[in-house]
């Protein structure tokens, strides 16, 4: 495995796989890897003939507030997990490098940002485009693959590629969960024992919310009623947002239109946040 750390020695290493007619298939992550990311690398195998795994704490998607400072850094184990999967290349630039001093630039997507995860936390969509723009500029890949673990940063970069006519392929694997039923997050670290427990409820209401779809419920209204219901009795939980969306659109909806949505959910468990999502 390739260990790079510089922005033009990226390039040039890609484009000398390009000379090569190589298929390169980037997944960029935050690091901190865990199972969640294994099934994107092993899913990036089976769409090309490079692997390219970024691991960089971007600065740019976390807001004021956030928890930039103690995001978990584990490079060792990343690059051990990632010569262990088979990966070709693994990116890990520096923060100077991506973003030195007088960096002005960002992008922005207005339409599918702007619900859900975009009413509180405006950095993060915009901060992903920019940085990883940044990237596709630097690489070139052929396909990009992601995980529905983030079903709107999905949706957003989706539309933006179309809008800036990115010629890249988006491929999407689903999302991974804990033997408990948790999903698998960077995050989940932060969790004691007991929040990880009371976490656990809200797989629990997703997993009612998809039962009542099959039993023929269709009011979001309904679904989204329980689901709180289910949550509010953990003393720990809080939630910031429960909806039924369109999946390309991020759209609310108010009645659920099967294969076309799903029940999107982020809480807080103490100081914690985190997010997950249900397709229905």
């Amino acid at each position: 495995m390739q260990k790079i750390d510089k922005l033009a020695a990226m390039r040039e290493t890609a484009v000398a796989l390009r000379r090569e007619d190589k298929r390169l298939v980037f997944v960029p992550t935050l690091g901190a890897l865990h199972t969640g990311h294994v099934s994107l690398m092993r899913l990036a195998r089976q769409n090309g003939d490079i692997v390219i795994v970024s691991a960089f704490v971007n600065p740019l998607q976390f807001g004021p507030s956030e928890d930039l400072v103690k995001y978990p850094r584990t490079p060792q184990a990343d690059a051990m997990l990632c010569e262990k999967e088979g990966v070709d290349v693994l990116f890990t630039p520096g923060t100077e490098e991506m973003f030195p001093r007088g960096f002005s630039t960002l992008v922005t997507e207005d339409v599918v940002s702007k619900p859900l995860c975009g009413v509180t936390r405006r950095e993060l969509f915009r901060g992903v485009l920019t940085c990883w723009l940044k990237f596709f500029h630097m690489i070139e890949p052929d396909v990009l693959v992601m995980g529905q673990k983030d079903p709107q940063l999905v949706a957003v970069v989706i539309k933006s590629m179309e809008d800036l006519s990115v010629p890249v392929e988006i491929v999407t694997g689903p999302l991974v969960r804990d033997a408990d039923g948790l999903a698998v997050s960077a995050r989940n670290t932060y969790l004691t024992p007991t929040q990880r427990e009371e976490s656990l409820a809200v797989f629990g209401a997703l997993r009612k919310a998809k039962e009542m779809v099959e039993s023929g419920v269709k009011s979001a209204d309904r679904l989204v009623a329980e689901v709180t219901h289910i949550i509010s009795n953990k003393r720990r939980l809080r939630v910031i947002y429960i909806s039924v969306v369109d999946r390309q659109t991020m759209e609310q909806l108010r009645e659920v239109v099967p294969g076309e949505c799903l029940l999107a959910i982020s809480f807080w468990i103490d100081e914690v946040r985190l997010t997950d999502n249900m397709p229905l």
